[in-house]
């Protein structure tokens, strides 16, 4: 009996001009691990999207357990044996938890035309007791749960039905280390049951120490396919990029003091259920990190900052007097600030490129300074300027958004800010979904802002950012300080969780 579970035969994909998959074919076995890594553009995520059923098949072939397959939809995706969790939000708003869970099965509990909702809330809430997300109720709105829940949520729908293959398609940068401990756990349950996950993360120690295999795209072309424990991280760089990823990655200094000047003072800021009491001073030419575990209210955090939380409490103050209560005196301040959730906080999904750029700056792009007309030259030349400094792979800035990976969005949200030129920038997961390459760019960018005197405040997850880039990090816990620590070459990750947990 063959061990193959899936063929990749052949595949290519175009979107206009743009060749996305150039006739890649590669083998995957049951009850593995199989990685799927790259170059924000590489061809992951669209690979993953036709076998799940979100983009049609163009040519070439899937090949399941022997049988030939065309998805048409994820729902018949689903009813072959194939499921995804993608990198962006999977719950459709407006739908309780369990509606979400079961969309597209919901004959399940339809009997005579009439749908048996007590029924269908009972086994939601079975299986998520059992997969032990407790405190998610299927009865309630989806909408009620903050980012990284609702990523816990499609955790439960991808999977609870024993499918033969699991995409999870950069879903453990959008989770706490809480919430990838019981991510890791399902995929070892899924993978001990004869099934096969495949894993796209640009983490590489992730990659390395949670696949079995790893096969690498690079610019839409199948590059190789390797056994995880024949590889070292350098060695998967090279193959991804093609070339030795040289140079920094993190910052290099230490013991530079931070200037005494404040820019932004934080005092007694709170949002009822969310973060109670937060104060703090942000300094010219400081990199602050905030960090801590699921629900501590870091990112509630950056929004409170930058006016976006409208139920808050206490003080958020410029050097100059100015207090910051809304988006728009943010934002006319020169205050910048990106959002964990990209899709839905930080662009116009169904916007150009151009126009995603654009927005912040528009007050720059007029004609002539006063007057209400906008100059189109200035803005083409302005987004393409900074579309190719974030090294954007678009077919042009009149791109939709929407046709880029997840990485290339994240790379327009940087730009837009960069573009902006703003002195304090608020960056919530800067990196998430961001290929090894780009991330070294953000940090030198990061870095460079740094120097030239902006003040960054850097919300994060990842533990080895925060104290690669932070000249000090400030941890959270149920939604206050817990603790607070300057950069050092001594510090490490452990220190960092004492004060979390």
């Amino acid at each position: 009996m063959s061990d193959i579970r899936l063929e990749v035969k052949n595949i290519s994909k175009n979107f206009g001009i743009t060749r996305a998959l150039k006739n890649v074919s590669f083998t995957i076995n049951k009850g593995e691990v199989h990685a799927l890594i790259g170059e924000n553009g590489s061809g992951k995520s669209t690979l993953t999207n036709m076998l799940t059923g979100i983009y049609p098949m163009e040519t070439g072939t899937f090949v399941l357990d022997g049988q030939e397959i065309h998805p048409k939809n994820q729902v018949d995706a689903n009813n072959l044996g194939i499921s995804i969790i993608v990198q962006e939000l999977g719950t459709l708003s407006g739908l309780t938890v369990a509606e979400n869970i079961f969309l597209g099965h919901e004959d399940r509990f339809i009997k005579c035309g009439i749908r048996n909702t007590q029924k269908m809330n009972a086994e939601a809430n079975r299986l998520l007791e059992k997969y032990g997300f407790n405190n998610i109720k299927a009865n309630k709105m989806v909408d009620e749960y903050n980012f990284e829940d609702r990523k816990l949520i499609e955790i439960v729908k991808a999977t609870y039905f024993h499918p033969k293959i699991v995409v999870i398609d950069e879903t453990t940068t959008a989770l706490s280390q809480e919430g990838r401990e019981e991510l890791y756990k399902h995929m070892k349950r899924i993978r001990d049951e004869g099934n096969t996950i495949i894993f796209i993360s640009h983490d590489l120690p992730e990659i390395l120490s949670k696949s079995d295999t790893i096969t690498v795209l690079r610019d839409g072309d199948y590059i190789t396919t390797v056994k995880s424990a024949d590889v070292k991280e350098e060695d998967l760089k090279k193959l991804m990029v093609g070339r030795e990823v040289t140079g920094d990655y993190y910052r290099a200094d230490y013991g530079e003091e931070i200037s005494k000047e404040v820019v932004l003072s934080v005092r007694n800021v709170t949002v009822p259920g969310i973060i109670h009491d937060v104060s703090f001073d942000l300094h010219k030419g400081e990199i602050l990190g905030f960090g801590g575990l699921s629900e501590s209210g870091m990112h509630e955090v950056g929004k409170a900052i930058f006016g976006a939380s409208y139920d808050r409490e206490g003080s958020v103050v410029l050097a100059n007097g100015t207090p910051i209560n809304d988006i728009t005196t943010a934002i006319n301040n020169s205050i910048a600030y990106t959002s964990k959730d990209r899709d839905n906080e930080s662009i116009v999904i169904n916007e150009s490129i151009r126009d995603n750029i654009a927005l912040p700056s528009l007050d720059k792009l007029r004609r002539s300074p006063g007057l209400p007309f906008i100059s189109w030259s200035k803005i083409k030349a302005f987004a393409l300027k900074y579309a190719l400094e974030m090294s954007v792979k678009m077919q042009g800035t009149e791109q939709f958004v929407s046709e880029l990976s997840g990485g290339n969005k994240q790379k327009v949200v940087l730009a837009r800010w960069i573009g902006k030129d703003s002195d304090i920038i608020v960056l919530d997961s800067p990196t998430r979904g961001i290929d090894i390459g780009v991330k070294q760019d953000i940090y030198q960018l990061m870095n460079k802002m740094r120097k030239e005197g902006k003040s960054i405040i850097m919300i994060s997850e990842e533990l080895m950012e925060l104290i690669g880039m932070c000249d000090r990090i400030i941890i959270m816990k149920d939604g206050t300080v817990s603790g607070e620590t300057m950069r050092s070459p001594d510090l490490n990750e452990h220190s960092l969780i004492e004060m979390m947990v």
